[in-house]
């Protein structure tokens, strides 16, 4: 008896070790290292239309509605909404007991403060023209607010789940001021900002009020900004860094190849084209723009530069992205015609053209070395320059002072040509420095007036032909995102879009 009781003791405790020796262990400190790209140095929503912010901001903040890493819309601060008054009325009704990390609470107030900031007469906020149709935010009460728009938006919804459309919190901003804002963010996501070195560190903790209880799993994270693909690299290999985004395709093997690391591929809605300046000589001169974008053979490019880790693409979005037409043609790679163009154009080959990219982007770089060489097969000598990110983005393109060649990339987060083809085609918008044609104006008016997706998607089929006969840039390819992580780390799934999600990330020793 006494053996049968000792025996089945054993057996028990056997059981237990198994079931604990199976079971992940996870290290003794959640504290996550991720080195990224660029630091967009301003931490208000309002103020930046940049990837590098949502990387990082997506942990901070939070919209009325969310988009998850399978590209679905979900409710976020919102728990549910309805569409009224035939399309032009959207009635949200927001989560109750959310805090902001700055201990305010998160109501319909908040809400209708962060759009009147961007909307506000003397706004200069890059996202302002995602949010135009926006009339008025109406309080129905502290959980209920009506977005009133002054006409149909097909869209509006996925754009509320992007980083523009975050909340923030007004008391906080009235009480501190925008300026402390800044450096100083405040929102509802599952971490808080607590320290911020500009060009060094961003340092998160657990938001412990979180609403998405019993996460985060994370303590602590801290993003290193590490520019140099070649460094991000080295600190992922000797555990500096847990995450790297934006791995180089040189150093892809670096990271493949060890053993302690894993290399994770996505297809992302980026995308990425040379732009031409349409109003300086001599790329005003269209001949000169066709000339320019035959003398590019692209698929060579993505075969060679980019070791195929590209789609080619006839317009500027992704294939994930409504409006994407198959039945618009590449443009074929032809030198001899180009060369026709030129002297039809009665081009000066004495001249040098400026040709610009930002000093980050390892890959692109080797991209703009490819097509300045392409062009020199065509008498087009050209300068490459390589500008520092937050330059390039703040002051040269908006201003129109990139040159007469520059990288254009493009997020395509909201999957609809909508949001890419109304902020760099419209006449007046921040990143339209230059085009202004009325066939374009009123395709853009015409896919914006109905939530048809028929008429839409005519609509957006004629746009790509009519930009393809413009050429005022030159779609190269949609990307595929390289990442790197320790494979301690756990949950994890690099994003399409690049907003990281950490959420449920954990350290497993």
């Amino acid at each position: 008896m006494k053996y049968r009781k000792l025996s089945r003791f054993f057996s028990i405790v056997t059981v237990i070790a198994a079931v604990f020796l199976a079971s992940p262990v996870m290290a003794a400190e959640q504290h996550i290292k991720i080195g990224v790209i660029g630091d967009p140095q301003n931490w208000d929503p309002m103020d930046s239309f940049r990837v590098d912010w949502s990387v990082i901001g997506t942990s901070v903040f939070e919209g009325l509605v969310e988009r998850d890493l399978d590209m679905n819309i979900k409710p976020g601060l919102a728990t549910s909404w309805e569409i009224l008054n035939q399309s032009k009325t959207i009635r949200f009704h927001l989560r109750k007991g959310v805090k902001f990390h700055s201990g305010h609470a998160f109501k319909a107030d908040s809400v209708k403060y962060t759009f009147e900031r961007i909307l506000a007469k003397d706004s200069k906020s890059p996202q302002k023209g995602n949010y135009s149709v926006i009339q008025e935010v109406k309080i129905i009460n502290d959980y209920t607010v009506d977005f009133m728009l002054k006409e149909i938006d097909p869209v509006m919804i996925v754009k509320l789940a992007g980083y523009g459309g975050v909340i923030v919190p007004k008391g906080y901003i009235e009480e501190k001021g925008e300026d402390y804002f800044d450096t100083h963010p405040a929102g509802t996501g599952p971490f808080a900002m607590v320290s911020y070195k500009r060009d060094q560190t961003v340092e998160l903790v657990r938001f412990d009020e979180y609403w998405k209880k019993p996460l985060p799993k994370l303590e602590k994270v801290t993003f290193k900004i590490i520019p140099e693909a070649t460094t991000r690299v080295a600190e992922l290999q000797t555990g500096n860094i847990d995450i790297a985004n934006r791995i180089m395709l040189s150093q892809a093997n670096l990271v493949k190849d060890a053993d302690d690391l894993e290399l994770i591929r996505v297809d992302s809605p980026t995308v990425y084209s040379v732009r031409l300046d349409t109003k300086s000589a001599p790329t005003n001169d269209i001949r000169v723009r066709e000339a320019i974008a035959l003398a590019i053979d692209v698929d060579m490019i993505i075969e060679t530069v980019l070791q195929n880790n590209g789609r080619r693409i006839n317009s500027f979005q992704s294939k994930l992205s409504f409006g994407y037409d198959e039945s618009l043609p590449l443009r074929k790679y032809d030198p001899t015609r180009a060369k026709q163009l030129l002297k039809e154009a009665g081009y000066d080959f004495d001249q040098t053209l400026t040709m610009k990219t930002t000093a980050s982007d390892a890959d692109f770089k080797e991209v703009s070395q490819a097509i300045q060489l392409y062009l020199k097969q065509i008498g087009i000598k050209t300068k490459l320059e390589t500008v520092e990110a937050n330059v390039y983005f703040s002051e040269m393109i908006p201003k129109g002072k990139a040159g007469h060649i520059f990288r254009q990339g493009w997020g395509g987060w909201t999957l609809d040509f909508d949001n890419t083809a109304y902020l760099l085609y419209h006449k007046g918008e921040h990143w339209n420095p230059d085009i202004d044609d009325p066939r374009v104006e009123e395709l853009l008016t015409l896919e914006r007036s109905t939530m048809d997706p028929a008429i839409r998607k005519k609509a957006f089929s004629q746009l790509s032909q009519r930009l393809f006969e413009l050429i005022p840039d030159i779609p190269l390819y949609q990307n595929v995102e390289l990442w790197g992580t320790n494979k301690q780390v756990k949950g994890f799934r690099a994003p399409a879009d690049s907003r990281i999600r950490l959420e449920n990330v954990y350290l497993e020793d």
